[in-house]
């Protein structure tokens, strides 16, 4: 599949893969976006930079950005306006004021996300970073998600380790866990996905240009493959009012 919206020669898959970040920010005013990868943190900006221009972005060290550079400027180029030291960020999860979108190595229709060990949890086949912030995150604040490939390896019926809270695990935990949570989109190289179904069960929103809902589909079965050990997928759930192929 060509890596161009479209078949156009102007706008590339990346680009939109882009825009669909940004609109994940859409709405949120002042509060502090946490893009992680470089497709989500261009999105942010692009979103502080047209839409959401209260949206509060930091330089990935310890301090809040007045100005907007580019994801791979020069240190030069920063603005600095506020101290953010890593102590700090914690005050603003535990406020729900941030949204963050982090990367999912595995996902499920729940959203139930991993990013620390694939394989049995004794004997892990790949160890990954960890569960790091995401189940704080995912109870406490508005959380998107970036898979930059849209296959059954990320794509699982069951993840391997839970790290961010999915709204099933989120409701049987109780209204501690349910009351701040909030996942709002997942964002492919192919698609945006979200969880505005009647029991929170992923559903595929949008294709992007020169994507089928077919393709999305077909992508998953074509990597369904026992020797890599991608064996469980699922098909999200089309639109109300759309018919599933």
């Amino acid at each position: 599949m060509s890596e161009s919206a479209g078949g156009s020669q102007d706008v590339t898959r990346a680009e939109v893969c882009v825009v669909a970040c940004a609109e994940a920010w859409r709405g949120d005013g002042e509060l502090l976006a946490s893009p992680f990868g470089t497709i989500p943190s261009a999105g942010a900006r692009l979103a502080r930079l047209t839409f959401e221009p209260d949206l509060v972005l930091t330089d990935g060290e310890g301090a809040l950005m007045a100005n907007t550079p580019g994801v791979s400027g020069p240190r030069g180029e920063l603005l600095l306006e506020a101290w953010l030291p890593y102590r700090r960020v914690f005050d603003v999860v535990w406020s729900g004021r941030r949204h963050v979108m982090m990367i999912a190595t595995q996902i499920d229709r729940y959203g139930n996300q991993n990013i620390s060990a694939i394989g049995d949890w004794a004997k892990p086949k790949a160890q990954l970073v960890g569960v790091r912030g995401a189940p704080g995150n995912t109870v406490n604040h508005p959380t998107s998600y970036w898979v930059p490939s849209h296959s059954p390896r990320a794509f699982v019926e069951h993840v391997d380790v839970v790290c961010g809270v999915g709204y099933d695990r989120a409701a049987s935990a109780g209204e501690s866990a349910t009351r701040h949570h909030d996942l709002r989109v997942v964002v492919t190289n192919l698609a945006v996905l979200d969880f505005e179904t009647p029991d929170h069960a992923m559903r595929l929103r949008s294709v992007h240009p020169g994507v089928s809902a077919a393709d999305v589909q077909r992508v998953a079965k074509q990597y369904l493959s026992e020797e890599q050990g991608t064996t469980g997928w699922f098909v999200p759930t089309p639109q109300a009012g759309e018919k599933g192929s």
